[in-house]
């Protein structure tokens, strides 16, 4: 197709008006996304439904398709509305324009993360709909806030209220990244997030004086024990090609701070690291090897935890998981080379599978440079409408289990 062609298509068309709403951190007014998503719903003759689980700032649009038989467990198809900041003079399109150049490339913040994914939904729903399908099981598009930063005014609060309950949900899609080669990539668990911050307090004096069990010595030692075990990590990745990022714990420091004056030794000293922990890890195990070292390094150590997530069970992939089955047969028959794996950030799946329903994380993107949260973020105008067709596939598949 041509740009004309692809500027003049309406699944593209619906996907640019998206992206142009710019629903970015900090302070994200929801608003226009809002009535967008219920003229969508309107044009998909579908019921809307928008709900405020956490607050009034943030809403959770969900739109409703019913099943033939919608005593069964239903099929969500979950995306989140808002997205990252920006640095406009790092772009050389207006991040919120959804520009579109000669080789149809759209760029736009959330083009990758994860704005293509909500409409693909739309465009997928569109198509069967027009083909005269209709799900065995009934399917829920559910749009929800403040994914970018935690979810925790989004789907968290959702999944512990009455009216997701009552949805009864079996399975979900939901999010996953952009591939840089010919292979797609599915995602059916994620590490466990700790964002912990270290409260190193120790004797407190004059600069001159070489004082003992200082916040500075416990600090060192800290931080050494920290990185030893990144360094680990980074050597098991390195001599290991059969795993990749999601497959290790990694270990980063975030932020650090402390003391008043050059000439004052400090009596508290602090120090965050954003930790992913490893699906193989044992969590308990990991924690108490943390606190030994805060003993070992003289005590007097606070450990506060700003985000501890719990340890969530990955989507099972066998014969007993029956939504897996249909989704990878349904891949298998769309010829589509896959890959499986697990998630190196955090998505709103992790609140989903706390449930005890199993999600996989997949976004239908290859051969693209991984963009998400970068600068000039785009996704090509075929990828985007080859993705319509792999969820026109998916969704069928799984919705008729």
């Amino acid at each position: 197709m041509s740009k004309s062609e692809w500027e003049n298509n309406e699944e593209i068309k619906i996907f640019r008006e998206y992206l142009r709403m710019p629903t970015m951190h900090p302070n994200v007014d929801y608003t226009a996304c809002v009535e967008f998503l219920k003229r969508q719903a309107a044009s998909l003759e579908l019921p809307v439904d928008v709900l405020y689980p956490a607050n009034e700032s943030n809403p959770v649009v969900v739109m409703k398709w019913l099943g033939k038989q919608p005593e069964l467990p239903s099929i969500i198809l979950n995306s989140h509305t808002d997205v990252v900041p920006v640095f406009p003079d790092k772009w050389t399109h207006e991040p919120f324009s959804a520009d579109m150049d000669d080789e149809g490339r759209i760029f736009a913040r959330g083009s990758q993360d994860m704005k293509c994914v909500g409409t693909q939904y739309l465009g997928a729903v569109r198509a069967l709909k027009a083909s005269g399908f209709q799900p065995k099981r009934t399917i829920y598009l559910t749009y929800v806030p403040d994914e970018e930063v935690g979810g925790v005014l989004g789907m968290r609060e959702l999944v512990k209220g009455d009216y997701f309950k009552k949805l009864n949900v079996g399975f979900s899609f939901d999010e996953g990244i952009a591939s840089e080669n010919e292979t797609y990539s599915v995602y059916y668990a994620e590490r466990t997030l700790w964002h912990l911050k270290f409260k190193i307090t120790g004797t407190a004096g004059h600069g001159s004086l070489l004082l003992p069990k200082t916040a500075g010595e416990k600090l060192h030692y800290i931080v050494n024990k920290m990185m030893e075990f990144r360094a680990s990590q980074v050597k098991r990745l390195a001599e290991d090609s059969t795993i990749d990022i999601g497959d290790v714990t990694t270990v980063n420091l975030t932020k650090l701070s402390g003391g008043v004056q050059s000439n004052v030794v400090p009596p508290l000293l602090e120090v965050v690291f954003d930790i992913r922990v490893a699906i193989t890890v044992d969590v308990v195990a990991f924690e108490k090897q943390i606190r030994d070292w805060c003993e070992e390094a003289g005590g007097g150590i606070e450990l506060d935890f700003e985000m501890q997530n719990p340890f969530v069970e990955p989507t099972k992939m066998d014969s007993s998981n029956l939504y897996w089955v249909a989704f990878k047969n349904a891949l298998d028959e769309l010829g589509l080379k896959t890959r499986f794996r697990v998630f190196p950030g955090a998505t709103d799946s992790r609140y989903i599978r706390h449930e005890g329903i199993p999600a996989l994380g997949f976004s239908p993107i290859n051969n693209t440079p991984l963009l998400l949260h970068d600068h000039d973020e785009y996704l090509r105008s075929d990828t985007y409408l080859h993705g319509i067709g792999v969820y026109k596939k998916l969704i069928a598949a799984v919705a008729n289990v």
